[in-house]
C-alpha cells in the first residue's frame, strides 16, 4: 500500500510542471476506497482551471502507473483554503500583508504579516512591529477580513493571468 510521503514524491513533479507546489497529500478510507486528498499552492494562488488541470494530470499519472494498486480510490484535489493554517515557510511568505492571529508558549496576538525571512517573521501589532520565529509558535491562522488590503500589501497593479 501506497504511503502520503511516497505519493508527495511521485507528484510533486506532476505538479510543479503547472508551476505550482504540491503542499500536502492525505491518504484516507471511505467504505471499501481509500481517498486521496492533494493539495496544491502557489505563490499567486490558484485558480479554478489551474485546480482542473492539475487533477486531470495527477489523476492520469496516477491511473497509467501501478502505484495505487488494485484497490479503488477517490482523488481529490484542492487548495489550501484561508482557514488552514500555516505551517510551512512558503505558507507565511504567501500571505505577507495578510491578517494573522498567532499563538505560542511566549505570544497570543493578532498582526499583520509586514515580513518573512525564513524562520522569522515580522507583525505589525498595535502599530509596533514584532519579530516571531515561526519554529516558537504552536498556532497561526489567517484571520478573514472584510475590507481592502492595505495597498502597499495588494496585487493591484499586477497584470490579469488567464
Amino acid at each position: 500500500m501506497v504511503t502520503a510521503s511516497e505519493l508527495i514524491e511521485l507528484l510533486t513533479p506532476v505538479v510543479n510542471a503547472f508551476s505550482l507546489d504540491l503542499d500536502d497529500v492525505s491518504i484516507s478510507k471511505s467504505g471499501n476506497q481509500r481517498v486521496v486528498d492533494v493539495t496544491v499552492d502557489g505563490d499567486a494562488g490558484v485558480n479554478l482551471d489551474e485546480v482542473a488541470a492539475v487533477s486531470r494530470a495527477i489523476s492520469e499519472f496516477l491511473d497509467t502507473s501501478d502505484i495505487m494498486g488494485e484497490a479503488p480510490y477517490l482523488l481529490e484535489v484542492g487548495t489550501r483554503g484561508v482557514s488552514s493554517p500555516l505551517t510551512k515557510p512558503a505558507h507565511w511568505a504567501r500571505n505577507i500583508g495578510r491578517l494573522v492571529s498567532v499563538a505560542g508558549d511566549a505570544i497570543n496576538v493578532t498582526g499583520r504579516i509586514t515580513a518573512f525571512e525564513n524562520p522569522n517573521v515580522t507583525l505589525s501589532v498595535n502599530d509596533k512591529d514584532r519579530i516571531v520565529n515561526i519554529a516558537d509558535l504552536s498556532r497561526a491562522h489567517i484571520e478573514v477580513e472584510f475590507k481592502k488590503m492595505p495597498k502597499e500589501f495588494s496585487n493591484d497593479d499586477l497584470p490579469e493571468t488567464d
